[in-house]
C-alpha cells in the first residue's frame, strides 16, 4: 500500500520558477502596499514571511539552495529598488540610497528574520524527512540500518 505524502514531500518544483514567483509576490505586495499607503508596513512583512515559508515547500530538493539563500537577497534587492525610485517608502526623504536601504532592513527586520528563520527551518525538516526515507529505502525490511561511526 502506498503511504500518502507528507506537506514536507510535497515541494516538487523547480527553484528558478519558485525564485522567481517569491519576487513576483514580494514586488506585487510593494505596489499593494505603496498604493495603500505610500509606505510600507505590516502588509508586506506578513507577505514576505508567508512568501519565505511558501518558497521552502514548494522547491524540489536539488534546489534547496537556491532558495535557502533567497530572502535577505530578496528583501535587500526590494529595498534597493525602492531606495533608488523614492527613499521616502522606505525611509525619510533626505536619506540617500544607501542610508534608506539600511533604514528599510532596520525596519523590517523582524519580517526578515522570521522569514528566513522559518523557509530555513522549513528547509531543514524537508531534508530530515527526504535522508529518512531515502535511508528506508535502502535497507531491507526487517532489518535495521547500522549506524555509521
Amino acid at each position: 500500500m502506498a503511504r500518502a505524502r507528507t506537506l514536507w514531500e510535497e515541494g516538487t518544483e523547480p527553484g528558478r520558477p519558485v525564485a522567481a514567483m517569491g519576487v513576483a509576490i514580494a514586488l506585487s505586495a510593494v505596489v499593494v502596499e505603496l498604493v495603500a499607503h505610500g509606505r510600507l508596513g505590516w502588509f508586506f512583512d506578513l507577505v514576505f514571511v508567508l512568501t519565505c515559508c511558501a518558497m521552502a515547500l514548494r522547491v524540489r530538493p536539488s534546489d534547496f539552495f537556491l532558495i535557502g539563500v533567497l530572502p535577505p537577497l530578496l528583501m535587500l534587492s526590494v529595498f534597493w529598488l525602492l531606495a533608488l525610485a523614492s527613499s521616502a517608502t522606505i525611509a525619510d526623504e533626505v536619506d540617500g540610497t544607501i542610508q534608506a536601504v539600511i533604514t528599510g532592513l532596520a525596519n523590517h527586520s523582524g519580517a526578515l528574520i522570521s522569514g528566513y528563520a522559518l523557509c530555513l527551518g522549513a528547509l531543514a525538516m524537508r531534508q530530515q524527512v527526504y535522508r529518512k526515507r531515502r535511508d528506508a529505502r535502502r535497507t531491507p525490511r526487517g532489518r535495521r540500518p547500522v549506524p555509521n561511526l
